[in-house]
């Protein structure tokens, strides 16, 4: 299968000229959403899936109402799992009905939320939650569509985290033999489909699709088994894309093929009875954002050089401490025409060699954060030429997995600023503020 990357434009002298005015205006650190990359990324995604397939975009990448604002034009749907992320679609132009609603633990607080903003369809992970959904359809006279997710046996493909084939919180087991209807049958509910989320972030290609072939399966034995037809089959993700370091996602051009055959093969007429739908966070909105942020110090420590930053795992990488998301190896970029070579920003503390110039020795360099803990490390030792003080950075594709998957409300600093672009102008400006709110 060719995974050869996507067409998208080299970073340009143009956009590092971009993020050091966007310094200017708005301070450092902040992150650069450009949305023009997050269109690119869902036409080459659609375009890779079966003809006619629903697009989910999971919230939980980046809930910035500006990138959920350009999916929806883009034709997504949102993919939602809690009532923040569902604010935030329905601040991008969504409609409640237009919503996935997903996730363990939904409370019945949540869901009569949910379902008085018109969402109507959610993925049930259990019997009781299912009841639950139903419960509170039931107390509101309206009836929910529901998925059950499922928690198969897996392909074993190679992935970033593995969502299902073990012990799990998320689905329905069926290792030990497939649901009985009458258990899913709930007033107030409709069981229209079924939802599937093998594995995220996936290295291997052919793995993604043998696990989406896999569940195919499982989706054509349970709907002879019942004798139900399906109407949406939800086959997840998995569709990877660069993490803080250079580099461009992949395509998968040759995905829709077999996928189409699969769907032809096992369950015979889909195009007039059944949607297939997909869901991406990190491969639509990946590689649009970059973090900007500004070298504050320069010191040595026994043999190696530390490169003091003024930002952190608070703003970049807090869910890999907990094998979320990669270990944080970032590999910033060096912005051109930035730095006290440039008379662009050198702070008070830049130091007497700023804006000397010159060729330096490559030595052993550490990037680390402004937080009073040993793990605030953003880059650890690699043999590379030194940053000076007052040099900007930039952290590339990190529009997904960001600053709300950070630790934002460690240490008490300010969020980053938050810029989102289009055609190189500024669409918006904004943060994210934590705030202690009183109650009665």
């Amino acid at each position: 299968m060719r995974t050869d990357h996507s067409p998208a434009p080299a970073r340009t002298a143009d956009q590092d000229e971009l993020a050091a005015d966007l310094v200017r205006r708005y301070g450092s650190p902040l992150y650069v959403y450009d949305l023009d990359r997050v269109a690119r990324a869902a036409a080459d995604l659609r375009a890779a899936l079966p003809e006619h397939s629903r697009l989910y975009y999971s919230l939980k990448a980046n809930p910035h109402p500006e990138l959920v604002r350009a999916l929806r034009l883009a034709g997504c749907s949102p993919e939602i799992c809690s009532t923040g992320e569902l604010t935030a679609a329905l601040a991008a132009g969504f409609d409640g009905a237009d919503c996935l609603y997903g996730g363990p633990g939904k409370t019945a607080g949540e869901l009569r939320t949910a379902l008085a903003a018109g969402v109507r369809t959610f993925s049930v992970e259990s019997p009781a939650d299912l009841r639950r959904v139903g419960a509170e359809a039931r107390a509101l006279g309206v009836t929910a569509r529901c998925l059950l997710r499922i928690n198969g046996a897996g392909a074993g493909a190679g992935v970033g985290l593995r969502m299902t084939g073990g012990a799990s919180q998320f689905g329905h087991d069926i290792t030990d033999g497939l649901p009985d209807l009458a258990e899913l049958t709930v007033e107030g509910t409709e069981l229209c489909g079924l939802h599937f989320f093998p594995l995220t972030n996936a290295g291997d290609p052919q793995g993604l699709l043998a696990e989406a072939v896999a569940s195919i399966r499982t989706a054509a034995a349970l709907e002879a088994h019942w004798g139900v037809p399906l109407r949406l089959l939800d086959l997840g993700g998995g569709f990877a894309c660069p993490y803080a370091a250079p580099g461009e996602r992949p395509r998968y051009d040759e995905l829709r093929e077999p996928l189409t055959a699969a769907l032809d093969e096992h369950l015979p007429g889909w195009r007039d009875r059944l949607e297939p739908a997909f869901e991406s966070g990190r491969y639509l909105v990946g590689d649009s954002g970059r973090l900007i942020c500004t070298v504050t110090e320069v010191k040595e420590s026994r043999g190696t050089t530390y490169g003091v930053l003024d930002s952190g795992i608070n703003h970049l990488g807090g869910l890999s401490g907990v094998g979320r998301l990669p270990s944080l190896r970032a590999e910033p970029l060096r912005l051109t025409g930035t730095g006290p070579d440039t008379g662009a920003e050198a702070g008070p503390d830049a130091g007497p060699d700023a804006g000397t110039g010159g060729a330096e020795p490559a030595r052993r360099v550490a990037l680390v954060g402004p937080l009073c803990t040993p793990a605030d490390v953003i880059s650890r030792a690699a043999e590379t030429v030194p940053p000076r003080a007052g040099e900007l950075l930039a952290v590339p594709n990190v529009g997904a997995y960001g600053a709300t998957a950070s630790l934002l409300g460690f240490l008490s600093r300010p969020a980053p600023a938050e810029i989102t672009v289009r055609d190189g102008r500024v669409v918006s400006a904004d943060r994210l503020v934590l705030e202690r709110q009183p109650l009665a």
